[in-house]
């Protein structure tokens, strides 16, 4: 079964999701996605509570923990720039794998 499909677009995000998570098999790439999304979750808590507007814009540490799991640890180009939306719903989902012990930290 191939991973990517021929055109390279995906028909869902369910289809999607295995791509993704190939593209995440380096442990500490993976490691570095739940840090930066936590990192996100809790900067969005902290922006409801105490409505600091420079906590918005912690998606751009988020991103900066996952690009450098990429550059330096899997050795590929995030899938952030071709699937924006897919990628982000991908790094949420891996991230609620990981905390509820569904996918290995």
């Amino acid at each position: 079964m191939s991973i990517e499909q021929p055109q390279g677009r995906y028909a869902s995000f369910e289809a999607f999701y295995p791509y993704y998570i190939h593209e995440h098999s380096n442990r500490t790439c993976r490691r570095i996605h739940v840090v930066g999304t936590g990192l996100v979750i809790a900067a969005f808590v902290a922006f409801v509570a105490t409505r600091n507007w420079w906590l918005l814009a912690m998606p751009l540490v988020g991103y900066g923990f996952a690009w450098v799991g990429h550059f330096f640890f899997e050795k590929n180009r995030p899938a952030t720039f071709k699937y924006p939306l897919w990628s982000l719903m991908g790094d949420f989902r891996l991230f609620l794998e990981t905390v509820s012990g569904k996918r290995k930290f």
